[in-house]
């Protein structure tokens, strides 16, 4: 994340906020950079990669 990314989504809370839910967003918007990055790199799993990952956590 760079800081021009923070400064904007601090300029779209509301006048009024809780530090919590602005450090939230933060994080959100981090994942989702992290998870784009990923994807770029083609770091992903097929839909039958994730179905056999996920059986052997859910059991």
């Amino acid at each position: 994340m760079n800081k021009q990314t923070a400064i904007d989504s601090l300029k779209d809370m509301p006048q009024d906020f809780e530090l919590e839910e602005f450090i939230e967003r933060l994080v959100i918007l981090d994942k989702i950079e992290k998870g784009r990055k990923d994807v770029e790199a083609g770091r992903t799993f097929s839909h039958e990669e994730a179905k056999t990952k996920l059986s052997k956590w859910l059991k």
